[in-house]
């Protein structure tokens, strides 16, 4: 065999050997391609997920934003409407003619009789008058006039030694009974 023939056969097998090595060069090509792709289809779905749930989680919480906001603004609505409720109760109280409140002033100081027998009584500057005229009665004459105080209406009472004070004010009554009836009167406002 000659030298070419050698450089020959060295060709072939070194091009037989280069096409064996191109095929396998292409098939783990391929291979590497199909595991890449996988792997991007993985984290494609893996992130379309996550995407998912965090759209979820912000819809939910823009929601409950949403309906909170709409709660607040309805309580502050309602919390206004039972304000003005309260003014109008009470100014209607304070409409009310002399001889309501004479009368009034006659009943709260009976009530305060069982707790302070003797000591002076206040009252706002409406109720002066009436005032002095139930403490010429008899049955208060345990009583003396105080002052004229910043009260709506109604008693305020001392005892003699200033140790014990009675509020029969109005406003103190209108706010136990506001607040002992403020579920009922909401229900029958706001059903």
């Amino acid at each position: 065999m000659g030298l070419d023939a050698v450089i020959a056969e060295i060709k072939e097998k070194g091009r037989a050997e280069s096409e064996v090595i191109n095929r396998e060069a292409d098939a783990k090509k391929v291979e590497l391609l199909n595991v890449a792709q996988q792997k991007a289809e993985t984290v494609k779905a893996a992130v379309r997920e996550e995407t998912g749930k965090t759209a979820s989680q912000i819809i939910t919480q823009e929601e409950a934003a949403g309906h909170l906001v709409v709660k607040r603004q309805i309580l502050n609505a309602q919390k206004e409407l039972m304000d003005e409720v309260y003014k109008q109760a009470l100014d209607k109280i304070e409409a009310m003619p002399d001889s309501f409140h004479k009368g009034a002033i006659s009943s709260l100081l009976r009530k305060a009789m069982t707790e302070i027998p003797k000591g002076t009584v206040s009252c706002c500057a409406r109720d002066e008058k009436a005032l002095k005229d139930v403490l010429k009665e008899s049955e208060f004459s345990a009583f003396t006039f105080g002052n004229v105080v910043g009260i709506d209406g109604g008693v305020i009472v001392e005892s003699t030694d200033g140790q014990l004070q009675v509020d029969f004010s109005y406003h103190t009554f209108m706010s136990q009974v506001w607040e002992s009836g403020l579920k009922d009167a909401s229900d029958i406002l706001f059903a």
